[in-house]
């Protein structure tokens, strides 16, 4: 039997401790007829993920989250609408305790991020087209049908909750008085665009959430993870794209935006990055290219510009 999990502490306590995580996995697996298969648990995420036999996937959701409905909504939305296969919902819903769980289909290939040192530079190339493609899908679709379950409902409310404490949030992650300084004035002056229709976001479009198979020349064979999906502003989706997918390589952003249909400039999108519900600009500054300048307008050039 799993736990009750309601605080940041009961999480740390328990979801890492595989001693109670996985008798209550296996228990639900054998309620759902699954008994025989093995069960084997992904080492990241953000919530606990099992790999059940070849075919299946658990990802169980604790007390007070919605994700879980969420997530296995938007996955039934999806399904066969996109140009690269998303995970099919064989079953979802409450289990015990408050938690939540959906059994979804298991999706062929590899990590992107794993893949990635070992794809040679055209397939790269294509892999980048193929992204663009999917999030032009992806946004092109109807949202209506999950508005009841996707936040954040206004979003020009939202925008201005997050620069109202976008300072203050990288404060909060470690990032030196000199960068964060520069935030508000940057803000104020990069202008975003009005508002329209809200189209569907993954809001964590990048390598770890996409699978290629080397066998079929490196293609995309899956998108996963819609439990941070939101109702919003196409650009928001670009700041995982051009932090994750092309990393600073200009070459690759503008393969995905000439796939996409449409361009954003650096500035919006580093606007975006620090709007960004998980923005952590000092990782960010870890992992990513330098700039040769110590400004977010030059920040903004190196991770988003196109050459």
């Amino acid at each position: 039997m799993l736990p009750r999990v309601d605080s940041d502490d009961e999480w740390d306590a328990i979801v890492p401790d595989e001693a109670v995580m996985r008798p209550g996995a296996a228990a639900l697996c054998s309620r759902l007829g699954l008994r025989a298969s093995p069960l084997v648990r992904f080492p990241t995420g953000s919530q606990p993920v099992y790999a059940v036999g070849d075919r299946y996937v658990l990802k169980l959701f604790p007390a007070a989250a919605d994700d879980g409905v969420a997530e296995a909504r938007v996955l039934a939305h999806l399904q066969g609408r996109l140009p690269v296969p998303t995970p099919y919902v064989h079953d979802a819903g409450a289990y015990e305790n408050g938690w939540r769980y959906v059994l979804m289909s298991r999706l062929r290939g590899t990590d992107l991020a794993v893949a990635w040192p070992r794809i040679p530079p055209a397939d790269r190339d294509r892999i980048a087209t193929e992204a663009g493609e999917t999030l032009a899908a992806l946004h092109a679709l109807d949202v209506s049908p999950l508005t009841d379950v996707l936040g954040p409902g206004d979003w020009d409310a939202f925008v201005g909750r997050q620069r109202a404490s976008a300072a203050g949030r990288q404060r909060a992650h470690g990032l030196p008085d000199a960068w964060r300084e520069q935030i508000p004035g940057f803000l104020d002056a990069v202008p975003l665009p009005a508002h329209g229709p809200g189209a569907l976001l993954h809001t964590e479009f990048m390598r770890q959430h996409l699978t290629v198979d080397a066998a079929d020349d490196w293609r995309l064979t899956g998108l996963l993870d819609f439990e941070p999906a939101m109702i919003g502003c196409r650009a928001y989706d670009f700041v995982a794209v051009g932090l994750f997918v092309s990393r600073g390589d200009p070459r690759l952003l503008s393969r995905v935006f000439r796939a996409y249909g449409e361009t954003f400039g650096p500035g919006e999108l580093l606007a975006h990055t620090l709007l960004h519900v998980y923005s952590n600009l000092p990782w960010y500054l870890r992992e990513l290219p330098a700039p040769p300048e110590p400004t977010l307008e030059s920040l903004a050039q190196t991770w988003f510009g196109t050459g």
